[in-house]
């Protein structure tokens, strides 16, 4: 899983639970897409946005990690019609700020495509699940990662390996906005920041940060057998991740390579992965088309292969899944809203 059902807390409800974020290049600009409320926990749980709750879009700009720019959906509560949703552009300290209210830019319903101005576009509703996941080879990256040994597959064929998320449904949020709006942010090199996170409102009048993701794999890596872990990679903000799960993540890398023997000086191994996936957030050149491979880290497409990529690339060694994107019952579209359409 990329961030399926990732932690105790985000277990509680669903519907705050991010399970992807993808930031690529669309028809008209840059594409942003939060999933969350996956099927996987069941149908006879509450499903949708939850109308108590908070999903935005942060976006940095210069490279510190902390966002310049902040698309904020609040939503309405579930009816036969869908639901409501109401969008709000937060900028400058505004977008750091859990109170301010920022400019709303967009007031709709789920399920339709709303224009904004400037060519931005969004769009809100139920969709397939575009990621896919090998299980025994996820609980198994997941123990050597933990325990600092090698990936036990003993027993497993590749020809029986199955997507755990077929047939699965999640609901996503696609946000498009001009390459100008970004661009605005980003220095000469053109590159952002991003990440996706959801919170829900207290009883005191504040906001309780439940789940925050930026690059996939990063729960099933390190938190599949440390649930404390996977709540506290939750909380926080990028710019503190260094400081905070720098080391952690470092050894725990360093124990799986050094079991492999792939690596001459496996805690520099360790050092390099933390600092290359920390602070966690997707980094991407605006106007370029996005691409999180072996070859570089650029955004995220629907497609892109993060099992494979971020399982081998932890593990310093070659690691598959055995299966692809063709395990996707519903596929991706190259119009928008580009998520697949729900089963």
């Amino acid at each position: 899983m990329s961030h399926h059902l990732d932690s105790p807390i985000a277990r509680q409800d669903p519907r705050l639970d991010l399970t992807d974020f993808f930031l690529f290049r669309g028809e008209r600009g840059t594409v942003f897409v939060m999933d969350a409320s996956h099927s996987l926990a069941g149908e006879d749980i509450p499903r949708g946005f939850h109308p108590e709750g908070r999903y935005e879009f942060k976006i940095d700009g210069d490279g510190d990690a902390v966002e310049e720019l902040t698309y904020r959906f609040t939503f309405g509560e579930r009816g036969d019609g869908g639901q409501s949703y109401r969008l709000h552009r937060l900028t400058g300290v505004e977008a750091q700020d859990n109170h301010a209210e920022g400019t709303l830019v967009a007031e709709g319903g789920t399920d339709r495509v709303q224009e904004l101005g400037g060519g931005a576009r969004v769009w809100a509703g139920k969709a397939g699940d575009p990621f896919w996941i090998e299980p025994d080879v996820l609980q198994a990256v997941g123990k050597a990662v933990k325990y600092g040994t090698q990936v036990d597959l003993t027993g497993w064929e590749p020809v029986k390996a199955m997507n755990l998320f077929a047939g699965h449904t999640v609901y996503s949020i696609v946000l498009e906005v001009s390459d100008s709006e970004l661009l605005a942010l980003a220095g000469p090199d053109r590159r952002i920041g991003a990440w996706a996170l959801a919170s829900l409102a207290t009883d005191v009048g504040g906001w309780r940060q439940i789940n925050r993701v930026g690059h996939p794999m990063i729960h099933p890596l390190f938190a599949q057998l440390d649930e404390d872990l996977g709540d506290r990679l939750n909380l926080g903000r990028p710019a503190d991740d260094v400081r905070t799960y720098g080391a952690t993540v470092a050894g725990m890398i360093a124990g799986a390579v050094r079991a492999y023997g792939t690596a001459e000086d496996p805690d520099a191994y360790g050092r390099c992965f933390a600092a290359r996936v920390l602070p966690n957030l997707l980094s991407y050149t605006v106007g370029t088309p996005a691409c999180y491979s072996f070859l570089q880290w650029n955004g995220r497409a629907l497609t892109d292969n993060a099992p494979d990529v971020m399982f081998s690339t932890a593990l310093n060694t070659p690691l598959g899944l055995a299966i692809g994107k063709d395990s996707i019952t519903a596929k991706p579209s190259p119009t928008y809203p580009y998520v697949p359409a729900a089963a």
